[in-house]
Formats: structure tokens, sequence, C-alpha cells
């Protein structure tokens, strides 16, 4: 039997629950692509044609996060939805052990929501970093 945290890094059915908020780039965010995350939320999902073409992608994408992040300790999923949900408050930076910027977070609602458009572009990134250095 496979320890629990050898599983995949990202979750197809989180991608598909993202992806119904597609139009922000949520999803695109949430599979490592920043860059057409941030299209997909200035231009509403390329005017809609890009975010229903994604209901075809979200497959092919949730496999390429699985193969380029690593799983371990921290789960992805986790740090996703308490970033999307709780992100204002810093509890995805609690989840990290990032006491520090969690409370100014906390105290600064996301540090004026410009950590939390960072934690956006960096969330994968951040958890990898964390992975990479944790000991199971």
């Amino acid at each position: 039997m496979k320890p629990m945290y050898l599983h995949k890094s990202h979750s197809i059915v989180i991608g598909y629950a993202l992806w119904v908020f597609g139009f922000t780039g949520a999803h695109r965010f949430y599979y490592g692509k920043p860059l057409t995350g941030t299209l997909w939320f200035f231009t509403l999902g390329l005017l809609g044609v890009g975010w229903l073409i994604d209901l075809f992608l979200v497959p092919s994408m949730d496999r390429r996060a699985s193969n380029t992040f690593q799983p371990g300790l921290y789960d992805y999923n986790i740090a996703w939805l308490l970033l999307a949900f709780l992100g204002i408050f810093g509890i995805h930076r609690f989840y990290q052990k990032k006491w520090l910027t969690g409370l100014l977070y906390l105290v600064s609602g996301g540090l004026f929501l410009i950590g939390i458009i960072y934690d956006y572009w960096t969330l994968n990134s951040q958890i990898a970093e964390k992975n990479r250095f944790s000991y199971y």
C-alpha cells in the first residue's frame, strides 16, 4: 500500500469545479498556468470561447500539473481551497507554516489583495518548494 502522500498533486474534480468559474482563470492558476490565467481573468475566458474549449482541456492540464508538481506532505488541493475561500485571512499561509505572512495577511486583508494575487501566481511553486524540503 502506498503512503497517503504519494497521490497525484492535483485533482481533476477540483479542476472542473474551478472551471465553472473559468472565466476568471481560476482553473488555469490552479494548474500552474498563471499567464493564461491572467489573460482569462481580464478577457472573461477569451469572451467565453477559451472557457468553453477548456472544458475539454482540463484532463490534459490535470495530467501535466500532476507530472510537473511534486506531491508530498503539503497538499496542493487543500492549499488551493484555502487560498480560494479564505486567502484574505491568510489561512493558506498558516497551512504552509508561514506564520509571519499569515498574520500579516490576517490583519491587512491579504496584504490589501496584492498578496492574494501574488499567491495565485505562485502557490503551486510555494507548495512544491515546501514538499521538496519537508521530511515525512
